[in-house]
């Protein structure tokens, strides 16, 4: 529950001005429009968490009164109540943190001034640059508040507003356990006179846009209700292709040693019986050729003796010495 301000120049109460405000768990104080009511010693002492000032019907008079208060730095969210006539005439020289239609339902009341209170309460340097203000991420799954969109993996999910508030609000309080009457009043609202079934088919709905991949994220508590389920980090594992393509041995250590050494035993092995069969070979290669060298010499000089030639010499000799 919140302390919220409204500023205006007429005598209507709160109800009239913006009716889903008196639907809301906020103590509302109506005050002049002017700035002592925000900058007065009452206010000093117990200032509000937002100030709402009604443009309704007197936009110059709004404008000028935001300007005063937006020069002084209170410190504060200032939001601007206008009709649907007078959007056209908002820029961004009213210094306002946000705009309500006074006809806006409930939901969109209260989302905005809760926004426009974290976003003046939580300074800029603070933010995370990795998870922004407003960002609630849970694996695959970024909620955003500020643009009130989802994604998963960067793709946009196509969710109704209530699907969007039910699973904002889910995300936002991880792990706790919700029954259906509870879900109601929070996302749909005090004024909201349907069953509990409107729950169940919200979540189915919102379960088949998550997809398989990320439907888990809401958990059923059986007879109770539901609950987010953040999703669990996962270690990456190489694939085999990866293994392969770098070369690396993905056998256990011990297999590994074995195999390296029975190959080195196997080459070890294979290099000495090649070695023992070339020293044989050499060995028995030079053993017959001792032992053939004569015979091999012998027989060269019988054929050298049957040669023709030989035999001539021969024949001369014997008539030389009369046996002729």
């Amino acid at each position: 529950m919140g302390k919220v301000l409204l500023l205006t120049g007429t005598q209507e109460p709160a109800a009239d001005i913006l009716p889903s405000l008196s639907l809301l768990d906020h103590a509302v104080t109506v005050g002049p429009a002017t700035p002592e009511g925000v900058l007065g010693p009452a206010a000093s002492v117990s200032p509000p968490d937002a100030v709402l000032v009604d443009a309704r019907h007197h936009l110059v008079k709004a404008k000028d009164l935001l300007g005063q208060l937006t020069a002084a730095d209170l410190g504060i969210p200032l939001l601007v109540v206008i009709s649907e006539g007078a959007w056209a005439a908002i820029t961004a020289e009213w210094g306002v943190d946000d705009v309500l239609l006074h006809t806006a339902g409930p939901g969109e009341v209260e989302t905005r001034i809760r926004l426009a209170v974290g976003r003046t309460a939580a300074p800029a340097a603070t933010a995370s640059p990795i998870e922004p203000a407003g960002e609630v991420r849970s694996g695959e799954l970024v909620i955003d508040e500020t643009t009130y969109s989802a994604r998963i993996r960067g793709l946009a999910l196509d969710l109704t507003f209530k699907e969007f508030e039910l699973l904002k609000f889910l995300a936002q309080h991880p792990k706790r356990v919700f029954t259906r009457s509870q879900l109601l009043q929070e996302v749909w609202g005090y004024d909201y006179f349907g069953g509990t079934r409107t729950v169940d088919v919200h979540v189915r709905r919102l379960r088949a846009k998550l997809g398989s991949e990320n439907e888990a994220l809401i958990g059923t508590v059986r007879n109770v209700g539901y609950k987010f389920v953040p999703a669990k980090p996962e270690g990456r594992r190489p694939s085999k292709e990866e293994d392969l393509d770098s070369g690396e041995n993905i056998a256990p250590d011990g297999q590994a040693a074995q195999a390296g050494r029975a190959g080195g035993q196997s080459e070890a092995g294979a290099r000495a019986s090649q070695d023992g069969q070339t020293s044989r070979a050499d060995s028995k290669s030079g053993e017959l050729s001792a032992d053939q060298e004569p015979v091999r010499a012998r027989k060269q000089s019988a054929k050298a003796g049957d040669r023709p030639g030989n035999r001539v010499s021969l024949a001369g000799d014997r008539h030389a010495d009369g046996r002729g």
